[in-house]
């Protein structure tokens, strides 16, 4: 194959990978050595000490989960794997919310014509899909 094709093959599936992120981190500070992602802890109020290491964005996109719960707890579970890549023992969680991520919609309808008239009728219906977008700063807690 030449290399032009293979090129443009490359980076096609380079840019649907990285569109199919579902985190992300703005480094603010320096990172540590790697962590278990259990050993990650999730702050509502800051710690009495922290040093900040970046700010950590994720979501439940391309998750399975179904319920409301099941996509926030997947997107803390992808928080906690970003801060542990880079050292944080902590997540000073700043805000959850709600992002559409597509559609299901469907329709039926029935028509009939008869002499010089025709009569019509439809039905439809649709609901949004969402997903859990999460928002923290990945910290390190000193013991």
């Amino acid at each position: 194959m030449p290399l032009l094709p293979r090129l443009s093959i490359a980076t096609a599936l380079g840019l649907l990978l990285a569109g199919c992120a579902t985190s992300s981190h703005v480094l603010i500070g320096t990172p540590r050595a790697p962590i278990s992602p259990e050993l990650v802890k999730v702050y509502l109020q800051p710690p009495a000490k922290y040093q900040q290491i970046a700010t950590i964005d994720a979501s439940s996109r391309g998750s399975l989960t179904i319920t409301s719960q099941q996509n926030m707890d997947k997107a803390i579970a992808r928080l906690k794997q970003e801060a542990a890549r880079l050292g944080a023992n902590g997540i000073l969680l700043q805000g959850i919310e709600d992002q559409q991520s597509g559609a299901i919609g469907t329709g039926i309808g029935n028509s009939t014509f008869n002499g010089n008239s025709a009569t019509g009728a439809s039905l439809g219906g649709s609901f949004g899909l969402y997903n859990k977008a999460a928002k923290g700063m990945a910290i390190y807690v000193p013991e």
